[in-house]
């Protein structure tokens, strides 16, 4: 992907040739630091390539999930269609407990 961005490959850093000049600069320190560049080159290839393989990984991931929550939500509507008993809630239990309480002791506990 970024490979079409980018300019120069390492391979054409190592190739490149110079005229010289007699006032040139000094062939060797120019080598130095040109392969100090390839080098950087080499690893920013290296580290984009592997970024791309755990972006395509998280992806691929992403996807399956996504396919996990749409047949969870599918099966929770049919569950819910299916049930032919209301959905009970805590607040729905504390009225029956309440209540039940009224029926034994014969008061309301909250007083």
């Amino acid at each position: 992907m970024y490979q079409n961005k980018v300019t120069l490959t390492p391979q054409e850093i190592l190739e490149k040739e110079f005229k010289i000049d007699t006032r040139g600069y000094r062939l060797k320190e120019v080598d130095q630091f040109l392969d100090v560049i390839i080098g950087d080159y080499e690893q920013f290839f290296n580290i984009i390539n592997s970024l791309e393989q755990e972006k395509a990984d998280l992806l691929g991931e992403i996807m399956k999930l996504k396919q996990e929550l749409r047949n969870m939500k599918t099966n929770v509507e049919i569950a819910k269609k299916t049930s032919d008993t209301p959905e009970v809630t805590n607040v729905d239990i504390m009225r029956r407990l309440a209540r039940l309480e009224k029926m034994v002791y014969g008061h309301d506990e909250r007083d």
